[in-house]
């Protein structure tokens, strides 16, 4: 759209639709870039859940872009007014790209409090009701780099009819209309960026007619929303996916909203998603438990940089976790708070007396200074210093995985890291009944 600088660069299109690139020209000045498939850096109001500034940059490689969301903001709008230099200044953030959204993507929002002319978010305090015109003001300032424009997503529930899902598709676009307008007007918003939404709930003809109606408007990027973990299972959301970004135009990034897990990132990219936010580390920290799942394909564990995975004993950890629960994919729709195969629970008593490390080879500073037993035991106790080993080992293996799937989209390997992911932490199901 005018003013926006952001610019997205190609070097591979799989034919499936898997996209390699670079998207350059973020920030006010146009210094910032994202490689992609990528995700973003998810914040409570501008802080990395359990982590200081401090102690998250000592994490190399972080995604240059920040995603705040106006649910935890909205009710702080009189207080920025005052401060009036924007939010990123507000919170210390320095050196970032600022993209805010809707909604908290580690959240379910309670559904049912749409309008025609309305939407809904929960902060702290409760529901907030935004207007346009006072989304608009939010977004003015907050003073984003860029945006996700109001929409009407309320359409994830099981058995939502299709006369809502078509008003959803409608009400999005009205919404993105008046938003272009008013951002038009703004001086405040100059040469910021808005991404248009994508709704369309699980039917199909309305994914497409979402996508080819939002793909008219003057928008920089595309968020695909209510395709989160739990609203539809992983195969129709590939064909939506798959549906909505061929109504796309390919020289603009696709972000889609609520979905972490390793293996519905995979499958998701190779669909045609650039962008993912990057909420699943927090949710595993939550639960007390560590990333542990493999995703080196390198035949040479030296310059891949991670030692052999030995995560877990085979023969002694799978025994043990034989039939506990389903491997990756067998539950059609998981819930986004239950602990997933790609995961160790850390309080389980198995870890008492285990002095490895969180992840073998792992570089971050936990699985350099500590051990399981230790994290074991901050968790059994309720030490807050718990989340914050957790959280950077968290932060860390999953940006890790980025960049291996990045790899393996330039080396033509993604089916073997498909393989390497989804088969490894099939065998590691860590949950308990």
């Amino acid at each position: 759209m005018a003013g926006s600088r952001m610019k997205l660069e190609l070097s591979r299109v799989l034919q499936g639709g898997g996209r390699l690139g670079v998207l350059r020209g973020l920030g006010r000045t146009g210094q910032h870039s994202l490689e992609l498939p990528g995700c973003l850096l998810y914040t409570h109001f501008g802080t990395v859940p359990h982590l200081t500034q401090d102690t998250l940059h000592t994490l190399s490689s972080l995604p240059s872009v920040t995603q705040v969301t106006l649910s935890n903001v909205a009710e702080h709008q009189e207080v920025l007014e005052d401060f009036t230099d924007g939010f990123g200044k507000f919170a210390g953030l320095h050196d970032t790209v600022l993209y805010c959204s809707l909604h908290d993507p580690a959240t379910v929002c309670p559904a049912g409090y749409t309008t025609n002319k309305t939407v809904s978010v929960w902060g702290s305090g409760g529901r907030i009701e935004l207007t346009a015109a006072k989304f608009m003001a939010l977004q003015k300032t907050i003073r984003p780099d860029w945006y996700q424009s109001m929409a009407d997503g309320e359409t994830w529930q099981v058995n939502t009819s299709r006369k809502r899902v078509r008003k959803s598709v409608d009400r999005t676009l009205a919404h993105l209309d008046e938003c272009l307008l008013l951002h038009e007007k703004s001086q405040e918003l100059e040469g910021v960026s808005v991404f248009g939404v994508v709704e369309g709930g699980d039917i199909l003809e309305e994914r497409v007619r979402s996508a080819r109606e939002t793909a008219k408007r003057p928008v920089a990027g595309f968020c695909l929303d209510g395709l989160q973990t739990g609203s539809v299972d992983q195969p129709l959301r590939t064909r939506l996916i798959a549906a909505a970004t061929k109504e796309l135009p390919e020289d603009k990034p696709r972000l889609l909203q609520g979905v972490g897990r390793p293996d519905e990132v995979l499958l998701s990219v190779e669909a045609g998603a650039d962008i993912f936010e990057g909420f699943f580390p927090f949710q595993v920290t939550e639960r007390g438990c560590a990333l542990c799942f493999d995703y080196d394909i390198s035949p040479d564990p030296e310059r891949a940089g991670r030692a052999p995975p030995t995560v877990l004993d085979p023969d002694e950890e799978k025994a043990e976790k034989a039939g506990d629960s389903p491997q990756n994919g067998d539950t059609p729709r998981a819930d986004q708070t239950q602990m997933t195969s790609f995961e160790m629970d850390l309080k389980d008593k198995r870890y008492q007396d285990d002095f490895r490390p969180l992840v073998e080879g792992c570089g971050c500073y936990c699985c350099k200074t500590h051990q399981r037993a230790y994290l074991h035991h901050l968790l059994v106790t309720n030490e807050l210093l718990a989340g914050v080993l957790l959280m950077i080992h968290n932060v860390a293996h999953y940006q890790g995985f980025f960049r291996a799937l990045r790899g393996a989209l330039a080396t033509d390997k993604l089916d073997v890291l498909k393989r390497r992911v989804l088969s490894d932490a099939g065998g590691r199901t860590e949950r308990k009944e």
